[in-house]
């Protein structure tokens, strides 16, 4: 009797044994793959498939260019605005000194205004 539970046991543990040495074996396996597709096919290995590198040059393209565009557009019009307030602070001095009565200040401002180009 103790022969045979003996041989049980030994047949359990060396079952057991096999099939750990087994797993051991194909969890090696799967490693194995794993590193070679990792060297193949980079880090992901065939993950998703839209290149998200492309974000990070796109999303610093859209900044500069929107910087541009605002300082671009906003010096245009500083420029406009110093332009129109020279031609119109003399017609404000004039008109203070007395010598253009006010129909003549507001059809010359009226002018200056509606000349966005000069």
């Amino acid at each position: 009797m103790f022969t045979a539970l003996a041989s049980i046991a030994g047949q359990v543990i060396s079952t057991g044994q096999a099939s750990i040495a087994g797993q051991a074996s194909t969890v090696s396996g799967a490693l194995a793959q794993m590193q070679d597709a990792a060297a193949v096919h980079g880090p992901w290995a065939g993950g998703p498939a839209w290149p998200f590198f492309l974000l990070f040059p796109l999303f610093w393209i859209l900044v500069i260019g929107t910087l541009i565009f605002v300082g671009r557009r906003t010096w245009r019009r500083n420029h406009h605005w110093a332009g129109t307030q020279g031609a119109e602070s003399v017609l404000r001095e004039r008109y203070a000194r007395g010598e253009i009565d006010e129909t003549e200040f507001r059809q010359r401002l009226e002018v200056l205004r509606s000349q966005p180009g000069k």
